[in-house]
């Protein structure tokens, strides 16, 4: 399955129901990204498609699980350029904000400081199966018939309260049909691939992304994210108190603001959940400088209202796609040119604003999801429009 328009691909299997996904109600509403609701974080211009896909060479492949009354899975898969990632290696690395998760893969991508395969991002109790189906896959390629170690690098969240976790519905099907369907087109936002059955402060979350262009005299290069949102927290948008004003926040069943709405969303907990932040640049950048990078997305993701709960895997993985960089698995030398440290600073302010945005746009872009025996609702953008009109954001 190749280029889909929307960078997914939807597997309906016996029993499930396109109306399980986004229940025909009254209270289903349009949704919108983050820049039509008049929220542009930062100050930098994003991208033509505002998404990972911005930066040229990585492509993005999504299948949705919605199987009968309780599955509610997926798998997004980020390939970081068109060739074989295990020949033709990017640099890489990861920071961990909270390690409560798992990100298979990351002693490795740490001591090399280098992606050998695509990343994906799935189900927590589905990352063995996601690792073990991408490296059959990885081991099938043109070019591959003598190697004996690989590292699948694979992310998660735990969308165990709309899915039937246990279960652990994904396929290896599912994983090639993730790989094989990546383009670097638009990317579909939402409750879609991993995003499916995930949830953010409350309500729906999903899969989100942005991207920022660097003026000119600053390099021109590009950066984008994609995130997986499963956490909680207070929610602000650019500083406003969405969560307060819409009744719904980590805490306040204990700080006097309860109700049984909330408690059904599980927003009066302590904002536990976990998010995936995917970082691509096409900027030279070695492994080393991208571990700096991979941490400032912690700026972009407290600035939307986490505090990065103890049981809150918070995981950013940030590469680089220029040539200048790139290492071929049997060079016995590298050659690089790549930027030095006083260059970063303006990634760096990218990353931070082009998190925060990828988070915002997993929200607003998330369909309201039955399933597993519980119903969560999107963000009612309606009323999210009101709040920041209240504090002169929204337009």
């Amino acid at each position: 399955m190749r280029a889909l328009g929307l960078a997914a691909a939807f597997l309906l299997l016996p029993g499930s129901a396109l109306d399980a996904q986004q229940p025909s109600s009254p209270q289903v509403q349009p949704r919108a990204r983050a820049r039509e609701l008049g929220v542009a974080p930062g100050v930098f211009a994003p991208g033509p498609r505002n998404a990972i896909t911005d930066v040229a060479g990585v492509a993005v492949g999504q299948v949705t699980l919605i199987d009968g009354d309780r599955v509610r899975t997926g798998i997004t898969a980020i390939l970081p350029h068109a060739g074989n990632t295990y020949q033709s290696r990017v640099p890489a690395a990861l920071h961990v904000g909270n390690g409560f998760g798992k990100f298979a893969g990351s002693t490795q991508l740490a001591e090399l400081g280098e992606l050998e395969t695509p990343i994906l991002l799935t189900c927590t109790l589905c990352v063995w199966k996601a690792a073990d189906a991408m490296a059959a896959w990885m081991l099938e390629q043109p070019g591959m018939e003598n190697v004996r170690s690989i590292n699948p690098v694979v992310g998660e969240t735990n969308d165990g309260g709309l899915n039937d976790i246990r279960a652990r519905p994904i396929t290896a099907v599912d994983v090639r049909k993730a790989l094989e369907s990546a383009t670097d087109g638009p990317v579909a936002e939402g409750s879609v691939g991993a995003g499916t059955g995930t949830v953010a402060f409350g309500w729906k979350g999903g899969i989100g992304t942005a991207s920022r262009v660097l003026p000119a005299r600053l390099g021109g290069w590009r950066l984008g994210v994609l995130v997986q949102s499963n956490f909680g927290g207070v929610l602000q948008v650019l500083g406003a108190p969405v969560g307060r004003e819409l009744g719904r926040y980590a805490f306040q069943n204990v700080t006097g603001g309860g109700s049984d709405a909330a408690d059904a969303a599980d927003a009066g907990g302590n904002g536990d959940g976990s998010i995936i932040i995917i970082i691509a640049t096409d900027a030279p950048v070695d492994d080393r400088n991208l571990g700096r990078l991979a941490s400032r997305a912690m700026m972009g993701l407290g600035r939307t209202g986490s505090s990065a709960s103890n049981g809150s895997g918070d995981y950013a993985l940030a590469f680089s796609t220029a040539t200048a960089v790139r290492r071929a698995y049997d060079a016995p030398r590298l050659q690089t040119t790549q930027l030095a440290n006083e260059e970063m600073t303006a990634l760096f302010q990218a990353a931070v604003e082009t998190v925060e945005e990828a988070i915002y746009n997993s929200l607003f872009q998330a369909t309201t999801l039955s399933g597993n025996g519980r119903t969560v609702e999107a963000i009612p953008l309606d009323h999210v429009r009101e709040i920041l009109r209240t504090y002169g954001i929204a337009r």
